[in-house]
């Protein structure tokens, strides 16, 4: 392949108003999975298996936006469309790599509310700190050898006519379509990864909620244990879902699809730590602990002399 690969939109007006909000949407998904991070690191009450579990989402957020983002804005509004091959498949590995961590984890959280509803006086012997850990620990090893050899599979194409990559990153697909000789080996392992990647785990977390509905029955109070998951599964399944299933089926106009893939990348990661913030018990309450431990409460009442809490 050449030096270097071009990629883009094109002919979208004022299209420069999406990377600024793209821009606004990095900022609050940075400061809003970074205090998510901070709080449950400082309070010692959410050192448990089930904020593992919510800790890895919130950095696999962060991460992933982070590999996309400044470099799709850096791309696109500084008008920096051009990118050296090595660089492109680095940034495709990173994009894949956290997007497969953000999926496995909300398949971790959906075990963790099956034992949690479903096998309740077992839940501490079967959800542990060990256990979760090697759940994640197993997450990431997976999901980085799968993505090391889609992307080193790229290698094996040969490139000798357009280097314009149709798409907002250097994704996958949009790649290996540029490719002179035969790509069937890339195609397989493209479905492979989207199976892997999205229907699999949607599939585990259907079956896992056709369970606990089972054995809630008309325990609703319990199911609402399991709301802020449910909120997270949709953000993250139903876009993905809907656009690969579309993709697969019929034409989808490039632009079109690029700005609904920039979504489905990003708003996912800066809903998240809203969603676990604001419907969580847990996680307000160790907020509030955090306010007092800080003495923030003194600068929101205005008064400085008085050291009773209020």
């Amino acid at each position: 392949m050449t030096k270097e690969t071009y990629f883009g939109f094109s002919n979208i007006p004022h299209v420069k108003y999406f990377y600024v909000f793209l821009c606004f949407v990095y900022i609050m998904t940075v400061l809003g999975n970074g205090f998510l991070l901070s709080v449950i690191w400082l309070v010692k009450t959410l050192h448990t298996p089930k904020y593992m579990i919510v800790f890895n989402m919130a950095l696999a957020d962060l991460c992933g936006s982070t590999a996309l983002i400044p470099k799709l804005l850096d791309t696109f509004l500084f008008d920096r469309r051009y990118i050296v091959y090595e660089a492109c498949l680095s940034y495709m590995f990173f994009v894949f790599f956290f997007g497969g961590v953000q999926s496995w984890t909300l398949v971790t959280m959906a075990y963790d509310r099956l034992i949690a509803i479903c096998f309740p006086l077992r839940y501490h012997s079967i959800v542990t700190k060990t256990s979760i850990t090697s759940m994640l620990l197993f997450i990431w090893l997976v999901t980085l050898s799968l993505t090391t050899l889609v992307v080193g599979l790229i290698n094996r194409l040969s490139f000798c006519d357009s280097v314009v990559v149709k798409s907002f990153f250097c994704d996958h697909g949009p790649i290996y379509r540029l490719a002179c000789n035969d790509p069937s080996l890339n195609i397989i392992m493209a479905n492979v990864v989207v199976s892997i990647g999205v229907f699999i785990p949607l599939i585990f977390i259907a079956c896992t909620y056709v369970c606990i509905s089972i054995a809630l029955k008309e325990r609703v109070r319990a199911l609402k244990t399991c709301t802020s998951h449910l909120i997270l599964v949709v953000m993250f399944f139903l876009p993905v879902g809907i656009t690969n299933i579309v993709a697969m089926a019929s034409y989808i106009d490039p632009n079109a699809r690029m700005i609904n893939y920039t979504l489905t990348h990003t708003i996912p990661s800066l809903l998240n730590p809203i969603v676990y913030a604001l419907k969580t018990e847990e996680v307000k309450n160790a907020i509030k602990k955090l306010c007092k431990r800080n003495n923030i409460l003194f600068c929101l009442t205005g008064d400085t002399s008085s050291t009773r809490l209020v």
